[in-house]
């Protein structure tokens, strides 16, 4: 597989407006082309408006295969800057469908670990003017994922992208969004959901998500 950095994007949250009112929004990020230091929580030159849905350690950097360009740039009649959707990283080689929830990379001087799938908000609809943009991402399961930093660093877009570790789980990006979207009611899926609970690389406020919906 060829993975490899093809964007890397930091921005400051900046203010827009929504439906005729202010919101202040991290989305609208720019390309970088030298060395970025990624810290624990953030890239230097990030930021997140919005600190109780984005950010932290379990959302420290967003990234967004660079595979699914192509798809939205169709169904958006338009082309498309990197991090669209306002990943940190663009890259290809790291599809949903394959990335595993606690799959550990390294990036240049960095060492990330997969934490849970990038969910959608209305933002994007915000920054594309499409308003049922986040339903779109999610039906089709291009949702982007987030990592934590298990070591500080350096990193670049010219940076070498090296699997270090594959979790023993095999809890894939696009079986925990799924879960997101229909674990509650769907009662095939209670195994899973068992399973991802008790997955403790998976973001805590998932992870606690989905215990309480079995506890009920």
């Amino acid at each position: 597989m060829n993975l490899h950095i093809v964007s890397v994007n930091v921005g400051k949250p900046v203010t827009v407006e929504y439906k005729g009112k202010p919101l202040q929004t991290g989305i609208y990020k720019q390309q970088v082309e030298g060395n970025v230091f990624v810290g624990s929580e953030q890239m230097t030159g990030d930021g997140q408006a919005d600190l109780v849905h984005h950010g932290g350690l379990d959302k420290a950097v967003c990234a967004y295969p660079y595979e699914h360009y192509s798809h939205w740039e169709k169904e958006l009649d338009r082309k498309l800057d990197y991090s669209a959707f306002g990943e940190n990283l663009t890259v290809m080689g790291l599809l949903e469908t394959e990335v595993c929830i606690g799959d550990v990379y390294q990036v240049g001087e960095v060492v990330l670990q997969v934490s849970q799938p990038r969910y959608p908000c209305f933002k994007l609809s915000q920054k594309h003017g499409v308003t049922n943009l986040p339903a779109r991402v999610i039906e089709t399961g291009y949702s982007g994922f987030y990592l934590r930093v298990l070591q500080e660093g350096y990193l670049s877009v010219t940076s070498t992208l090296t699997k270090l570790e594959s979790h023993p789980a095999q809890l894939t990006i696009a079986e925990v969004l799924r879960l997101i979207v229909h674990g509650r009611d769907d009662v095939e899926q209670v195994e899973r959901l068992k399973k991802a609970a008790e997955l403790d690389v998976l973001a805590s406020s998932l992870r606690e998500r989905f215990q309480g919906w079995l506890n009920t």
